[in-house]
């Protein structure tokens, strides 16, 4: 079966108030946005959304804000994951999956698991969700790399593994997964700065963070280098190459946060412990996207 997460996807941000509390004026404004510019689906409950300092009642809002205001227009995405398999199991069991239609589920950290507990805790993930799973593989946030053998023993022994989303950084491995994976199982790039290279290689898409600021410039990047169209898809990637670094250099996500403040979409407010990038970041993002703008 095709999956519906090829393309161009978005880690959402969760706009915050200054004093803390949820935006969800605003949260409707970065998801029309990201929608109105092209992308194919979105992700709540990501990295990128700060789900780590939300509560359970804030994450239940959030996704059902997330289901009301995208109403169907594309397809959702559910961050779900965690190092306690028992307790991803029983949070699966305890939701509705109604207008959800799929998990991203990043790979255990901190306890740091062998190949084979990683392989144990996504097959049981995965019997146990009503939608398809998506693997998460983030080296650089779990001190622990899902190796490509471990991806394609998930990907071609447990049917409702649908992809993964590779931010391992290593070309290597991530060619070893698309020579060796199924034909419907999907390889995305879970680094934007990289996505375009993934694309020449066989990847099917990207879960983004830059997509949350300039979703028709990226998404028009995918587009153009999953139809095979790499000349003109390097002109977005390297009109964009400068605000993606950038939008890193401090950290994810006040990078992007100072972006859709800028652009007047979102306030640049995060939850301890994170913080605002610092004043020479946050200029450096305002005279690039005033320069993409009049470009």
């Amino acid at each position: 079966m095709a999956s519906k997460f090829t393309g161009t996807g978005v880690a959402v941000v969760t706009p915050f108030h200054m004093y803390g509390t949820i935006d969800f004026s605003s949260l409707e404004k970065v998801l029309n946005h990201i929608i109105d510019g092209g992308v194919d689906f979105v992700l709540a409950l990501g990295t990128t959304s700060e789900a780590a300092t939300l509560s359970k009642d804030e994450k239940n809002a959030v996704v059902n804000f997330f289901i009301e205001t995208v109403n169907k227009r594309v397809p959702i995405m559910l961050g779900l994951g965690g190092n306690n398999t028992q307790e991803i199991i029983n949070t699966i069991k305890s939701i509705s999956f109604d207008g959800i239609d799929g998990i991203l589920s990043v790979s255990p950290y901190y306890n740091k698991p062998q190949q084979k507990g990683i392989f144990q805790h996504f097959k049981s993930i995965a019997s146990a969700s009503p939608v398809p799973v998506y693997l998460y593989n983030v080296p650089s946030r779990t001190s622990s790399n899902m190796t490509a053998e471990t991806v394609l023993k998930l990907a071609n022994s447990v049917s409702n593994i649908a992809g993964i989303k590779e931010a391992s950084g290593d070309l290597g491995q991530i060619m070893e997964i698309i020579n060796g994976k199924p034909k419907d199982f999907v390889v995305l790039s879970g680094d934007d700065i990289l996505t375009l290279p993934m694309l020449s290689i066989g990847a099917e898409g990207v879960i983004s963070v830059v997509a949350n600021a300039f979703p028709k410039e990226y998404s028009e990047m995918v587009a153009l280098g999953m139809k095979g169209k790499f000349n003109k898809a390097r002109v977005n990637h390297y009109q964009l190459l400068e605000i993606i670094s950038t939008l890193f250099a401090d950290g994810n996500p006040g990078g992007i946060k100072a972006a859709l403040d800028k652009l007047g979409i979102c306030g640049n407010n995060l939850r301890l412990p994170l913080v605002k990038v610092n004043k020479s970041v946050n200029y450096k993002l305002s005279v690039l996207i005033d320069e993409l703008l009049s470009s």
